[in-house]
């Protein structure tokens, strides 16, 4: 048993709605609460990120995000800092060193649904939403189209082409090469 302090009236309060899976979809959000959190085990922080849906028939309805940028894997912390540069371009905030400067900036949340099931313990999870990406409110930046030709700039010389510009041509994605290769 334990002593409320006083008597709580359910009448005075709305009771809390059950939490409802959206459709898979990109919406218009913005962040609205933000904070560093401890990682379950204690070894790492993440940046646990809320986000409002700002309109259609989803409007003011949550969605949350976790960026674990202080971890032990290597390979979490580039998951986070990548997605972290994905949030900041798509908010035109370059720089940041506190992540209330993201805040009520608008962006596109690309929205997945997690099916029911159980989880990489074994655990029965329900279905959620996971935010698989983010975009500026003008959509994906368009990747330059490779036609096999060089590019020139306008004096006919042609171009320096950045590294990142270039076409991967293994099929085998990146958390599985050797990074020697």
């Amino acid at each position: 048993m334990a002593f409320l302090g006083s008597t709580f009236d359910a009448t005075q309060i709305e009771p809390a709605t059950p939490f409802e899976v959206i459709q898979p979809g990109k919406y218009h959000v913005q962040i609205v609460n933000s904070e560093m959190r401890s990682t379950k085990g204690g070894s790492g922080q993440y940046l646990w990120l809320e986000l409002a849906i700002q309109d259609g028939q989803h409007a003011n309805k949550r969605l949350f995000d976790r960026l674990n940028l202080v971890n032990q894997n290597e390979t979490a912390r580039e998951i986070a800092q990548r997605t972290l540069s994905a949030i900041c371009h798509a908010t035109g905030q370059m720089s940041v060193s506190d992540s209330e400067q993201l805040h009520h900036k608008s962006l596109i949340a690309n929205v997945r649904v997690r099916a029911e099931g159980p989880d990489k313990s074994g655990t029965i999870r329900p279905a959620a939403n996971e935010i698989s990406g983010y975009f500026p409110m003008n959509g994906p930046p368009a990747a330059p189209a490779y036609t096999g030709q060089p590019v020139r700039t306008q004096t006919g010389a042609p171009a320096e082409i950045p590294a990142a510009a270039t076409v991967q041509k293994k099929s085998t994605p990146p958390w599985h090469r050797n990074s020697a290769a």
